[in-house]
């Protein structure tokens, strides 16, 4: 048994190919509730949207179209009785866009997935699950912090079974 990790805990994840970036999609997508907000950083090209959509397939149960919500900034999913919001803030210019957005207010309610969080400013969600994509050699290094109580530790658990 996986002792829970402290809240300050790190979890590293080597991404070898991109069915591992696809599978760390699927898992989070059985491990996350609504309320619970995943906040997916890293440079252009790093994988966040990549991950998203593995996430979305993975929750919905099938290969749905999940296009990138860089230009709509938000799309939306209906995943098991409650929603999936994937957004994309790299075009947004101050915090106050996302309250615009109704972003806040499906923090509460839905499972959100923000690329770019930083541009949210104060308004990240205190128990907000950071992860980090960053390359390494030709796969992918995923870096997770934050997260509700237990879940890095759920997320460890089942990675390596």
């Amino acid at each position: 048994m996986v002792a829970a990790m402290p809240p300050s805990a790190i979890l590293t994840l080597t991404l070898a190919a991109e069915v591992q970036t696809d599978r760390l999609g699927s898992v989070l997508a059985g491990l996350l509730r609504p309320g619970d907000v995943l906040l997916l950083e890293g440079p252009i090209g790093a994988g966040k949207t990549h991950l998203a959509r593995a996430f979305i397939r993975a929750a919905l149960g099938f290969a749905e179209e999940v296009p990138s919500p860089t230009f709509t900034l938000v799309q939306t999913y209906e995943a098991a009785g409650h929603e999936i919001w994937h957004a994309d803030l790299y075009r947004l210019t101050h915090p106050d866009e996302v309250l615009e957005l109704g972003l806040e207010a499906a923090f509460a309610t839905a499972v959100c997935l923000v690329e770019w969080p930083d541009r949210l400013g104060d308004l990240v969600p205190p128990e907000a699950l950071h992860l980090r994509l960053e390359a390494e050699g030709h796969g992918r290094r995923a870096v997770l912090s934050g997260g509700r109580p237990r879940l890095l530790a759920d997320l460890e658990r089942v990675w390596h079974g």
